[in-house]
């Protein structure tokens, strides 16, 4: 559920956007599993720190696949699991075994280096894998994980919203943020509108059902770009119970690069893991406990010849 990037993602650069802006997502293949890659999008990597985001629902959601991700590596990012249906088991070289459920966030920080697995029950599942690139001052760091079996919930007269990371109105997330950034998960029984910081950028997704963000539709799987100046946001949904994923943030301020299961600022520091983890470096990636086999790197496109 945490990629990797192919060399098309890799090559996608910032470029500005005024106003909303629609993004079309594309479907993909992550180890068998069919996703809609969201972020990072053309001409565009980050939203705030977040810098990826697969949406896990395949072509038949009532029918979904189960998920099979054996042990691969992840540098300068945090990975955020959020499931909508089923349940799956996180595995990590810091020895952590956790069970994921609906409404429970797993929150796993690779700092210089973690190793981790995910292994689904054979229902499948359906849900959100999302990345956020950590800054300079924490991306050198301790890998570490947490899971939050419970997560504060606002209730409004438009429906409902989780808070996954950072702050909205009264409600304050418990995880880990190493930038200033939100995270949400809405439900929409009506027309809404949204309070926005307006040094924040973000990003709208819908997830099963159309909805109209400003003036403008976006379709599940897609992305409503909303660049950082507006105060408030108006979202109506095609119908009641539509579901949405928001996510901003104030911009990184740091120019990254992504390939495979990296975030990294130059080929150098990618190609240093990419080697790491090909020698079996178990100071850098420990091993993970998963009965699931361990995941080859492809060489980078830069080494190739």
């Amino acid at each position: 559920m945490s990629g990797p990037l192919d060399d098309k993602d890799s090559r996608w650069v910032n470029e500005g956007a005024i106003g909303v802006e629609v993004r079309q997502g594309r479907t993909t293949d992550v180890i068998g599993t069919s996703v809609t890659r969201v972020l990072p999008t053309k001409g565009r990597r980050t939203i705030g720190a977040w810098c990826f985001v697969d949406l896990i629902i395949p072509p038949d959601a009532h029918d979904p696949d189960p998920l099979e991700i054996g042990p691969h590596p992840h540098i300068g990012l945090s990975t955020v699991t959020w499931l909508f249906q089923g349940e799956a088991l996180h595995s990590d070289s810091l020895g952590t075994e956790q069970v994921i459920r609906p409404g429970q966030l797993n929150l796993m920080t690779s700092g210089r280096g973690i190793a981790h697995a995910e292994l689904s029950t054979p229902d499948g599942v359906l849900g959100a894998q999302m990345w956020i690139a950590l800054p300079e001052a924490t991306r050198h760091g301790a890998p570490a994980f947490e899971h939050h079996a419970t997560l504060p919930r606002l209730e409004r007269s438009w429906g409902e919203a989780t808070v996954l990371i950072g702050t909205y109105a009264e409600a304050a997330s418990p995880a880990r943020a190493d930038t200033d950034l939100i995270g949400m998960d809405l439900v929409l029984a009506g027309s809404a509108r949204l309070e926005l910081r307006s040094d924040f950028e973000y990003g709208v997704i819908p997830i099963d059902r159309a909805v109209k963000v400003a003036d403008d539709i976006v379709e599940p799987g897609w992305l409503g770009l909303v660049e950082r100046g507006p105060e408030e946001l108006s979202i109506e949904p095609s119908s009641p119970g539509a579901r949405v994923l928001l996510v901003g943030g104030a911009p990184l301020g740091e120019r990254i690069q992504m390939w495979w299961n990296f975030v990294a600022r130059s080929k150098e520091e990618m190609t240093e893991a990419w080697r790491a983890w090909q020698l079996h470096d178990t100071d850098r990636f420990g091993p993970v406990p998963s009965k699931l086999a361990r995941l080859d790197a492809p060489p980078p496109p830069w080494l190739r010849p």
